[in-house]
């Protein structure tokens, strides 16, 4: 496996943020109401984690070491902002729906650390893989813990109804079922990945 697919791969399977290094937890737990949502929040973080990483990795060599996080923090907060506008204006239920969690991309662990601890020290083309990988491996994740729990708390699934009007535990809807999932899931994944 080459360097580019390594990296690239890292993100979505040993190193997946939610699962692997445990990060994000915040939008994970708050986010993944529904399936919807949780996808939304995933691709929004992909977003700036692909073109914060790029930005940086060009700024490396330039940006002086006593100000390297302040500045890394100014160019995440310059993509956050044109995400939210841009999302105010074109999605504004899913907008609404996700809310604050929206601005606080500016300082979600994953963003910041891959910044520091990858797109800093590598280049243009490899901190781009290195922000896809993490990009889908969170997003997968919180589509799966937000699936899982409007499956279990409202008995549908992207909105679409599968079970009776009648069916669903509302603690999966709650922030105790937020946990009790991402318990059992990174449970799961960890037993799958021990096996491999």
């Amino acid at each position: 496996m080459n360097n580019a697919t390594k990296t690239l791969v890292n993100g979505i399977l040993k190193e997946n943020p939610t699962f692997g290094l445990v990060l994000g937890m915040c939008p994970t737990l708050a986010t993944t109401t529904s399936a919807i949502n949780g996808m939304s929040m995933g691709l929004a973080t992909m977003f700036v984690l692909i073109c914060s990483n790029v930005v940086i990795s060009m700024l490396k060599n330039v940006i002086p070491d006593k100000v390297r996080i302040p500045s890394f923090i100014v160019v995440i907060a310059a993509f956050v902002t044109i995400l939210q506008m841009v999302m105010q204006a074109y999605v504004p239920s899913i907008y609404e729906t996700l809310g604050l969690f929206i601005p606080l991309i500016v300082v979600n662990c994953i963003v910041l650390g891959r910044a520091e601890a990858f797109a800093a020290k590598n280049s243009v083309g490899l901190s781009a893989l290195d922000g896809i990988g993490m990009g889908v491996g969170f997003t997968l994740a919180l589509t799966i813990i937000g699936a899982i729990r409007e499956l279990l708390g409202t008995g549908c699934l992207f909105g679409y109804n599968l079970y009776s009007d009648h069916y669903g535990m509302l603690i999966f809807v709650l922030a105790p079922g937020a946990f009790i999932c991402l318990g059992y899931v990174m449970a799961l994944v960890q037993k799958l990945m021990k096996k491999d």
